[in-house]
C-alpha cells in the first residue's frame, strides 16, 4: 500500500507546472494569494449561506461568465415543485461530455445540512475560475466532466432557513406525515415560544433535579455529580403539548422521512429502516437523481456531501454487504481515503456500518454496488476545526462549543436563558444554541473547509479512468495482410470496471475498435514475448475488454486486409472515448 501511495503522489508531482496568473505583481488594488483566483468573473462571499434563490442567481452568473465551460439544467422537481438544478462543468468545445469520464457531486440531501450546497458550489466556482489559468485544472476539465447538484432537497433547505428549527431539524423534506400514528398530520410540532426563529431548550428549576449550571460557563447545563441533586430539569426543545397526549413535538409540521434511505440497494421498509418511506425511489428527488445517473454511465466517481463530524465514509453501510466490497476496490478506496485524511486535517477515513452506524437503502451503496461508481459520503465540519485539536470525550464533552462561541463568536451563536410562563410547565426558562451552530460551519471557517474538500474532490476526480492509446503500429505480413497492434493504458488509479461492476455486470465491456480495413481476426495479447493471445472470433473488428485496471495496459492485435486510413477508437462506459489514427 505504501508503494501505491508513493506512486500516485509522484504522478501528481510530475504534472505540468501550474500556469501563472500574472501573480508576480499587484493587479489593480489586489495582490494574488496562492491558490485563489485574484479576479474571478463571479464574485462570491464564502462566509455565508445562500437561499435557493441566491444559489440560482449564482448558477446563472456562472453560465453568463463561462458559457464554454458550464451548462445549467433542471433534472427534476421536488415535492413542492422546485427545480433540481444541475451544473455540467467541462470544456464543452473539445468533445461531448458523455465521451468523458464523469464525476458526480451532490449536497443538501438532508434539509439542515446546508453547508453541503456551499461546498459543492465552491468546487464548481473554483473549477470555472481557474480554467485556462491553472494547468492542472485546465487539463482536468479538458479530460473530465463534473455533474454538480448542490441541492438535492430544496424544499428542506427553504424550510430550515425560513422556519423555526433547531440545528438537527428538519432532516427530511416537507411532505406532511402522521409521525405518531394517531391519524392526524402535523398536529404537534415545534413552538417558537419566544419568537426568535430558533428552537432552543427549555429548563425548569427543581431542587431535586438532575442538572446544574457549569461553574465555568453558566450557559451550559451539565449533569449533577453522582449522589447529589441538581437544580434544574431539562424539558426538551421548545414546544407545547398541543394534542394532550403527554408528549412534545412528536408530530411535526413536516413528516419524518429520509432521502438517504430511499435508494434501491438493500432497501428495507420503515419498520426495519426508519425513514425509508414507501418503496425504493418513492421520493421525487431521489428518483430524479437516479434517473440522471443511470442515463450517464460515464460517472466513475462520486461524492455526496452531508454533515457533521469530519469523515470520509466509504461503504458498506451494512455488514451484510461486506461480501460485495472486494479487495481490489478497497485498495482504491484506501489510497483515496488516506490522501483525504492528509488534505483535510481532523477528518477520518471510515467505513460506514463499522465506524458510524448501519444504513439500509443508502445512496452511497447504491452508487457503488448498482452503478459501479467509487463513492464517498463526506460528513462536513469536524469539531477539530474549533481549536485545531481533537475534542475531549466524557464528562467535559461539548464544552469546546461553548468556549468557541464565547471567544471566537462572542456569544453570537447562543440565545441567553430567559424566563417564560409555559401553559403546561409553568415558570421555565428558554435558551441554548441557535439553529445555525453545532452542525454548520461558522462563517469564517466555511471557505477553508470548502477549499480542502475541493482539493480532495479534484484528487478523486483526477484518478477516474484515463485511457490513452500509447502505441499503435502495423506490420506487413505478406499476401496483402497486415497486423495492427494497439496498446491502451489506463494512467489513473480507478479501473474502468470496479469489482462490483464486474460481479453484477453493470456496464458493458470496453470496446476497442479498428476501422479502415477488412478485419480478418482480432485478439487480446496476453503475453507478447511468448505470443500468447486470446482470439475473439465474433465481430473481430471490435475487441471487448472486460476491464482495464488502474495504472495498467492492455494490448490488442488485428489481422487486416488493406491498411489505408486505419484508426482505433477506445470506447469505455466509465473511461470515456479516445481515438487515434495510424
Amino acid at each position: 500500500m505504501t508503494r501505491i501511495i508513493a506512486t500516485f503522489t509522484l504522478i501528481i508531482c510530475l504534472l505540468p507546472a501550474l500556469a501563472q496568473e500574472q501573480d508576480g505583481r499587484a493587479i489593480g488594488n489586489f495582490f494574488k494569494a496562492s491558490g485563489t483566483p485574484i479576479n474571478p468573473k463571479v464574485q462570491i462571499s464564502w462566509n455565508r449561506y445562500n437561499t435557493n434563490e441566491g444559489l440560482y442567481k449564482i448558477y446563472q452568473d456562472f453560465v453568463r461568465a463561462h458559457p464554454n465551460l458550464v451548462t445549467l439544467e433542471s433534472i427534476g422537481k421536488s415535492y413542492e415543485d422546485r427545480d433540481l438544478w444541475l451544473l455540467t462543468i467541462t470544456n464543452h468545445q473539445n468533445k461531448p461530455h458523455r465521451e468523458k469520464p464523469a464525476f458526480w457531486i451532490d449536497g443538501n440531501i438532508h434539509a439542515n445540512e446546508i453547508q453541503a450546497a456551499e461546498v459543492a458550489l465552491y468546487t464548481a466556482w473554483y473549477l470555472l475560475e481557474n480554467y485556462g489559468k491553472n494547468a492542472f485544472i485546465t487539463e482536468l476539465l479538458n479530460d473530465k466532466v463534473f455533474y454538480i447538484l448542490p441541492v438535492m432537497n430544496p424544499d428542506g433547505r427553504e424550510y430550515y432557513m425560513n422556519h423555526p428549527n433547531n440545528s438537527s431539524s428538519p432532516r427530511s423534506g416537507t411532505m406532511p406525515l402522521d409521525d405518531d400514528g394517531d391519524g392526524k398530520v402535523g398536529e404537534d410540532g415545534f413552538d417558537d415560544l419566544n419568537g426568535d426563529g430558533h428552537i432552543t431548550q427549555m429548563r425548569r428549576r427543581n431542587p431535586y433535579g438532575q442538572w446544574i449550571e457549569d461553574p465555568d460557563d453558566p450557559r451550559r447545563m451539565i449533569r449533577a455529580r453522582p449522589g447529589e441533586f441538581g437544580e434544574w430539569d431539562i424539558l426538551g426543545w421548545e414546544g407545547i403539548d398541543r394534542d394532550g397526549d403527554g408528549r412534545l413535538n412528536e408530530d411535526r409540521d413536516v413528516g419524518y422521512y429520509d432521502h438517504n434511505r430511499d435508494w434501491g440497494w438493500n432497501w428495507q421498509p420503515d419498520y426495519v429502516q426508519r425513514g425509508s418511506y414507501h418503496y425504493p425511489f418513492s421520493l421525487p428527488e431521489t428518483r430524479a437523481v437516479s434517473d440522471f445517473v443511470i442515463a450517464h454511465p460515464n460517472i466513475a466517481g462520486a461524492l455526496t456531501h452531508h454533515n457533521t463530524g469530519g469523515m470520509f465514509l466509504r461503504g458498506p453501510g451494512s455488514e451484510t454487504d461486506l461480501q460485495y466490497y472486494v479487495s481490489e476496490d478497497i485498495r482504491v478506496y484506501d489510497v483515496l481515503g488516506e490522501k483525504g485524511e492528509k488534505l483535510v486535517p481532523g477528518y477520518r477515513y471510515l467505513i460506514g456500518y463499522r465506524d458510524l452506524y448501519t444504513v439500509l437503502g443508502g445512496q452511497r451503496d447504491w452508487f457503488h454496488l448498482m452503478r459501479g461508481t467509487f463513492t464517498f459520503t463526506i460528513e462536513l465540519f469536524s469539531r477539530y476545526f474549533l481549536f485545531n485539536e481533537t475534542p475531549q470525550r466524557g464528562f467535559g464533552q461539548g464544552s469546546e462549543l461553548f468556549e468557541f462561541d464565547r471567544y471566537l463568536l462572542f456569544e453570537d451563536a447562543f440565545v441567553p436563558w430567559e424566563d417564560f410562563d409555559h401553559p403546561q410547565f409553568g415558570e421555565i426558562q428558554i435558551g441554548g444554541f441557535k439553529k445555525n451552530y453545532i452542525r454548520i460551519n461558522p462563517g469564517f471557517l466555511l471557505e477553508q473547509e470548502a477549499h480542502r474538500i475541493t482539493a480532495f474532490t479534484l484528487y478523486h476526480a483526477y484518478h477516474t479512468p484515463q485511457l490513452e492509446i500509447v502505441e499503435l503500429t502495423h506490420n506487413r505480413i505478406g499476401r496483402g495482410l497486415h497486423d495492427v497492434t494497439a496498446v491502451i493504458a489506463n494512467t489513473r488509479l480507478i479501473p474502468t470496471h470496479s469489482g462490483a461492476n464486474l460481479k453484477f455486470g453493470i456496464d458493458r465491456p470496453n470496446y476497442i475498435k479498428l476501422e479502415g480495413g477488412n478485419v480478418l481476426a482480432g485478439m487480446i495479447v496476453h503475453d507478447p514475448d511468448l505470443n500468447v493471445v486470446e482470439e475473439q472470433k465474433v465481430n473481430p473488428s471490435v475487441i471487448e475488454v472486460n476491464n482495464i485496471s488502474g495504472m495498467s495496459t492492455v494490448k490488442v492485435r488485428w489481422i487486416v486486409e488493406g491498411s489505408r486510413n486505419l484508426s482505433v477508437t477506445v470506447d469505455s462506459a466509465k473511461g470515456g472515448v479516445t481515438r487515434r489514427s495510424l
